[in-house]
């Protein structure tokens, strides 16, 4: 449950970005690929914390 509201903090936070990136009229396929990154980012870390914890 702690990784699912871990992501959904991230979900949100990639939305900000994304959509501050929009407001800046950048381009939309410069926006996907940040996306994309914060994306790879949060699960890397996200599965990293997850896995700290359950091994303890």
């Amino acid at each position: 449950m702690t990784l699912v509201i871990y992501l959904l903090g991230w979900i949100i936070l990639i939305g900000g970005v994304s959509w501050g990136l929009l407001a800046l009229h950048v381009a939309q396929h410069t926006i996907a690929i940040v996306a994309v990154i914060l994306l790879g980012v949060a699960v890397i870390t996200g599965a990293t914390r997850a896995r700290s914890r359950d091994r303890s």
